[in-house]
């Protein structure tokens, strides 16, 4: 039953208008609603999308929450760059960035936080 249905991903935020803000002036994207007050619904490309909330339990997750498939990395991250967003670097065993990115043989990824301190992702498949 679910297999074929969208699946929307879900953020906490400590501080609303300070997501919106980060997602706007780094991320380029604007909000296509809201499920309540204190929300922001995204929409994204294929159907997809993501809620923002606020709660004070935003930031606390250590794992990947969200991320995004690209045609070009590279491309991407120095686009983000560009409008001041920050590539996390990680040395865990298995799993080593080099400026950003690991690569691997399924493809390369890098990960950034967003204004809430939600880890997010951007991959690019081999």
């Amino acid at each position: 039953m679910l297999k074929d249905s969208n699946i929307m991903a879900v953020l906490a935020a400590k501080d609303i208008n300070r997501a919106k803000d980060f997602y706007r002036d780094k991320l380029g994207m604007e909000p296509s609603g809201s499920m309540e007050e204190d929300s922001l619904m995204y929409t994204a490309g294929g159907g997809t999308g993501f809620l923002i909330y606020q709660t004070e339990n935003a930031g606390s997750a250590k794992n990947t929450q969200m991320g995004w498939e690209t045609d070009n990395l590279e491309r991407d991250m120095e686009e983000l760059r560009g409008r001041g967003v920050t590539f996390e670097e990680y040395d865990f065993p298995g799993l080593k960035t080099e400026n950003g990115v690991v690569a691997n043989e399924w493809g390369k990824s890098a990960w950034f936080l967003d204004s809430e301190g939600n880890i997010l992702n951007l991959s690019q498949r081999l």
